[in-house]
């Protein structure tokens, strides 16, 4: 796992640098393969898509000449194919909605050879359909392991895949694991904010589920005497979670739930926020709003599982902790830390430019 100074480590590179290797590095076909539940990018909540979205148009501005598979309401810079004409979970009619991935999967597969690589971000799925062509697929894991998604792994173990997180692999599977990189945003669209909002408040932003901690940081903002502003979508299968758990705990004053808000709400959420919390209960694979808040400026406090010691720089950034207690504990000392450095962190180390330039260095090397 990278130690603490190599995470604060600025990732800087002269100008000429970037030029030069823009310059030697060919032109390449990609297809970009994309979960069909969500459009690219997503209207809200979707880390998955908002991540193909960036990669794609940032390989289409660097020259590349990029196939997106995806809904046919997504909006890209490269060529868009698809199925179906919107989101998947947009459309009631849909009843089987693996058999549209199958259908984009057949469609991808059945014109490789007008690629030079395939990448996939739809978990296990293109893995059968890659022995039956010559162009190379590499697979960016964005989900966990489950028992059931574990066998076709292992199955498939030989083909490249990369992580996005060191915390997310699983060596016991024996993966042939080609490289890390992690998650970008576009820095530019999340405003810098030098001061959070007065009186303070603490943020809370993703989905209403028990793994992400909605009622944990409830806890913690009531521990520490701090108003919590939350914010993020509650999928069917955790109504019944919201309903029991968290609803109860929302007051609408100390506690307010803001409900499934769009980019620009999120933005200002975050940086208006003094803190973000991120208690969650599960192996995180990466986590996007960490990233995000402390674009805006706003240092997150985060519980020690999964990605979390990876992408929050303890103490500069935030503060990586391994219990409901040391979170509340530290919630005073982060809202002492300097906003700018968190902001720079991020430009240097999780952005967009950061992220592609690893990609094309997987994809010039899997080419061939």
């Amino acid at each position: 796992m990278p130690t603490e100074n190599a995470l604060v480590a600025d990732l800087k590179v002269s100008s000429s640098t970037i030029v030069c290797y823009f310059l030697c590095t060919p032109s390449m076909k990609i297809a970009q393969v994309a979960p069909l539940w969500e459009r690219v990018p997503p209207f809200r909540y979707g880390g998955i898509e908002l991540i193909v979205s960036l990669l794609t148009d940032e390989l289409v501005r660097r020259g590349h000449e990029v196939t997106l598979f995806a809904s046919g309401d997504s909006v890209t810079l490269g060529q868009l194919k698809s199925v179906h004409d919107q989101a998947l979970r947009l459309d009631p009619e849909i009843k089987e909605p693996g058999l549209y991935e199958q259908m984009m999967l057949t469609d991808v597969y059945q014109h490789a050879n007008h690629f030079d690589i395939i990448h996939s971000h739809v978990g296990c799925a293109a893995l059968p359909y890659t022995s039956f062509v010559k162009t190379p697929t590499v697979h960016t894991m964005h989900g966990v392991f489950t028992p059931d998604n574990e066998k076709m792994f292992r199955h498939f173990a030989w083909q490249p895949y990369i992580s996005i997180s060191e915390a997310q692999r699983e060596p016991r599977l024996g993966l042939n694991y080609v490289h890390t990189v992690y998650n970008g945003i576009d820095t530019t669209a999340y405003p810098f904010v030098p001061e959070p909002a007065q009186p303070p408040y603490l943020a809370f932003v993703g989905r209403f589920s028990p793994e992400k901690g909605p009622v944990e940081a409830i806890k913690i903002a009531c521990a520490a005497g701090y108003p919590l502003k939350m914010a993020g979508k509650i999928d069917a299968v955790d109504r019944a979670y919201y309903q029991e758990q968290v609803k109860p705990l929302i007051d609408g004053e100390q506690i307010q739930y803001l409900g499934e808000v769009s980019h620009k709400q999120k933005v200002e959420l975050l940086g208006q926020a003094t803190v973000t919390l991120f208690p969650i209960t599960w192996r995180e694979p990466f986590g996007l709003v960490m990233i995000e808040s402390m674009a805006a400026g706003t240092p997150v406090i985060g519980m020690g599982l999964g990605s979390v010691p990876e992408v929050i720089a303890h103490r500069k950034t935030g503060f990586v902790c391994y219990s409901l207690e040391t979170m509340t504990d530290a919630v005073p000392d982060a809202m002492k830390l300097d906003r700018q450095t968190c902001r720079d962190y991020v430009v240097n180390r999780f952005s967009v430019q950061s992220m592609t330039n690893e990609y094309e260095k997987v994809f010039q090397v899997i080419s061939g």
